[in-house]
């Protein structure tokens, strides 16, 4: 059995989704999400758990025999950052434990593509060196933490570790106002009749839908052999607003949506994910691309609130 922290996200669901999808059982921990998306319906095992608390994320393993683990759970930080970091890397820390004491074959855990902010190459490649860098966001900085702290954790133990450097990806279970990604908020302006804000058509960077990315997880987690650590998750495409748009449009003729020309922030060309490595070790190839993402994430939002 695979354990999936953080199961009922956006992307712990599609990661469980696609490890039922290829056969094996799987166990999801929630705690503030808890209502079951309908295509996880009776088809996984559902605790409700703090990760937080560890005699309840230890308790886990009384009930179900877990054979890997993969840790997606985490929280969103406060003003202040300081009890978002204590409370994410107490769940990070748990996992591990579990990780070593029900000695398990793999042990994935969510990264981010904002690892890398400050590396002048494009596309980015796992064998950049990480700068020093001003990071973004609190989560950015958590993530990047994530990574020495599990690999020391995990050295020497058996327990093999998987980095997963997940780029910007968007798509069901999303919150269709996130801050994060422009597309569900456009989506869901769109669905209302209203116009949403001008993109700059050059404007883009690295793409990812949600069930592509549990898919990728997935085969990483079920891999008869991995001969690294670290992973970018992401489709291995550079978008614009420009493919965007075009998608867009075709869902919603009736308010096509404007476009800037050029790039908001000046001459240049926003990051991405190189996947080489992924595609190597798993044969991953996307199953969507812009079009066929926003289509499906429209006829989606038709159906579900988020």
């Amino acid at each position: 059995m695979i354990l999936v922290t953080g199961g009922l996200g956006m992307i712990g669901a599609h990661t469980a989704a696609a490890l039922v999808d290829r056969g094996h059982e799987v166990v999801v921990t929630a705690h503030r999400t808890t209502e079951v998306p309908s295509f996880l319906d009776g088809r996984v095992t559902v605790e409700n758990v703090d990760i937080a608390d560890r005699d309840a994320f230890l308790a886990l393993g009384d009930r179900h025999d877990i054979r890997d683990i993969v840790h997606l759970a985490g929280s969103i930080p406060e003003a202040d950052p300081i009890e978002f970091f204590r409370r994410d890397t107490a769940g990070l820390f748990n996992a591990l434990e579990a990780a070593r004491r029900w000695e398990v074959g793999r042990f994935a855990v969510a990264s981010s593509i904002g690892v890398y902010t400050g590396r002048p190459e494009i596309p980015w490649t796992e064998g950049l060196d990480l700068p020093s860098a001003d990071l973004p966001h609190a989560i950015v900085a958590f993530k990047k933490a994530v990574e020495p702290l599990t690999l020391f954790a995990l050295a020497g133990t058996g327990v093999h570790p998987v980095l997963l450097r997940i780029g910007s990806t968007w798509g069901p279970l999303m919150d269709p106002e996130s801050p994060f990604n422009p597309i569900p908020p456009a989506v869901g302006a769109l669905r209302r009749g209203e116009q949403p804000p001008a993109l700059h058509a050059d404007d883009g960077g690295d793409f990812g839908y949600a069930p592509d990315t549990g898919r990728t997880i997935a085969l990483l987690m079920t891999a008869d052999v991995l001969d690294h650590t670290v992973y970018n998750v992401s489709s291995g495409h550079r978008y614009t607003h420009r493919e965007l748009a075009e998608a867009l449009n075709a869902a919603f003729p009736e308010t096509p949506v404007r476009l800037l020309e050029g790039r908001s922030t000046g001459p240049g060309e926003h990051p991405y994910l190189d996947i080489s490595r992924l595609r190597a070790e798993t044969g991953f190839t996307p199953e969507f691309d812009v079009a066929a993402a926003v289509a499906d994430y429209v006829a989606w939002r038709n159906a579900h609130s988020r």
